[in-house]
């Protein structure tokens, strides 16, 4: 078995080895992964954290060893806070680090990936959140252009979204808003949920095609276009600005 991080700041993840091929996750600076394949050009990997799997470039990962591997596995999970902020080693070259990042090995504002030796002097989250934070975080990524298979402020989908969310509070959600369904404890009414809560809705095959985090008073923030707040009821997603239902409810979870 061979092993990698990402020491990029945002690594597409794709579906087949190909620059052209659809991109269903990404990595993010620090992530790191088992490399289940190995060709020329690309590695197919499985995500650490949510054992989500794809195809990334060689030329975007790095190899570590897997006595680094089981190292990362089991230090304390620091990630960086900051909307954006940046990494720089020992020459001053900066990697830019965005809102979710792992930071490994993190002490007094220094990490490293393999060799190389970073600082980092932005915000950073390590500790498990209440849950009554994870409303406060969505809110850092309000008004985030949608973006499939996207996992950042600079363009996320609705699973992203609630993963990354939830993983700043301390929390794992698996990658994609069919496998998020699978978590936690069913809901039988909106009046049950509580604010961090996780709504999901279906398409007309009874597929569930979207994830939604639950707010107070009725409210949900949720990625549609962008990351927005409308209105939600028993039918399911009411569009304040369209003023129409634009998605089917099917379940409400409580995770935490």
């Amino acid at each position: 078995m061979h092993y990698g991080i990402c020491n990029l700041s945002i690594v597409p993840l794709r579906i087949e080895p190909n620059d052209t091929s659809e991109m269903v996750s990404q990595l993010l600076f620090g992530e790191h992964f088992k490399i289940l394949e190995i060709h020329k050009k690309w590695s197919k990997i499985r995500c650490s954290f949510d054992n989500y799997e794809g195809w990334v470039d060689n030329k975007q990962i790095e190899e570590i060893t897997e006595e680094t591997f089981k190292n990362i596995e089991n230090s304390k999970a620091v990630l960086a806070s900051e909307l954006i902020d940046f990494a720089s080693d020992k020459n001053e070259n900066y990697t830019t680090v965005v809102l979710g990042s792992s930071l490994p090995f993190y002490i007094s504002q220094k990490l490293f990936i393999n060799v190389t030796n970073f600082k980092y002097e932005g915000a950073i989250i390590s500790e498990m959140l209440p849950k009554e934070s994870i409303v406060k975080i969505a809110f850092k990524y309000l008004n985030s252009p949608y973006l499939w298979g996207g996992k950042t402020p600079f363009g996320i989908d609705c699973s992203g979204f609630t993963q990354m969310v939830y993983k700043l509070c301390g929390y794992k959600l698996l990658r994609d808003a069919t496998q998020q369904a699978t978590q936690g404890e069913v809901l039988s009414f909106i009046e049950e949920s509580e604010p961090g809560d996780l709504a999901f809705f279906d398409n007309e095959e009874g597929t569930i095609t979207h994830v939604g985090i639950i707010m107070k008073d009725n409210y949900i923030i949720h990625a549609h276009g962008k990351i927005r707040i409308d209105r939600i009821d028993h039918s399911g997603i009411f569009n304040i600005d369209t003023r129409r239902h634009t998605h089917k409810l099917r379940v409400i979870k409580k995770i935490i």
